[in-house]
């Protein structure tokens, strides 16, 4: 029977699986004491632990919590690397780890409810991290802006140019050269002309007038 110190560890265990956003595991043989030291300070700078466990008390833990598939990652000395905040920068950070100390290896953990593989856990340390891409991503934001300024100042200038050119022509052209121009004449009211029976008309009435003055004239002199 378990004696109460384990239980307790046990419970520690599953507890700090439940709270991680993934836990991979990995061999620490060959590791000195100050090289675990400086594995887990690289750890720390990513929001992870790195702890060293007993293979038989984590064995329980996870048989606990129905994650018996982790079993296979519990050979040999154990250490498990509890990561709390970005999944990407944990595993980058581990992988880097056995990089630089090619006695610590890496078996397989789980992220987000997976079990993963070793070769899962290094292609996640390939990708960006959540830090690298919310950079990546403000550097094509700022890109735009600044490519959207210029162009709004160069329409800016351009209208400004188009309107300088508009008020020079209004000012080349009308008010000046109107007053030299001299005023065109004006046409002649045009006169009705008489139709050949109104100029029969006319003859007549001329005649007989005459005729009348002859008559006056004779008469005066008799």
């Amino acid at each position: 029977m378990p004696s109460q110190q384990n239980v307790e560890k046990v419970e520690e265990i599953k507890e700090r699986i439940r709270a991680a956003q993934a836990a991979y595991f990995a061999d620490y043989r060959g590791l000195s004491v100050p090289d675990i030291g400086e594995v887990r300070t690289a750890l720390v700078e990513v929001e992870a632990q790195f702890a060293v466990l007993k293979n038989t008390l984590t064995r329980l833990a996870v048989r606990d919590l129905e994650l018996e598939e982790l079993e296979a990652f519990l050979e040999g000395p154990t250490a498990v690397a509890f990561i709390q905040g970005d999944i990407v920068a944990g595993a980058k950070a581990l992988v880097d780890s056995s990089k630089r100390f090619p006695v610590l290896e890496v078996k397989g953990g789980f992220a987000e409810g997976r079990v993963l593989g070793a070769d899962e856990i290094r292609a996640l340390a390939a990708l960006e991290t959540r830090e690298e891409m919310l950079a990546k991503t403000a550097g094509l934001l700022s890109m735009h802006m600044r490519k959207a300024a210029f162009l709004f100042q160069a329409l800016q200038s351009k209208f400004a140019a188009l309107l300088a050119a508009y008020r020079e022509k209004l000012e080349e052209g009308s008010p000046a050269e109107a007053e030299d121009e001299e005023p065109a004449p004006e046409e002649p009211a045009e006169q009705d002309e008489a139709s050949p029976e109104e100029a029969g008309d006319r003859g007549q009435e001329e005649a007989s007038a005459e005729e009348a003055e002859g008559s006056d004239e004779e008469q005066e002199e008799g």
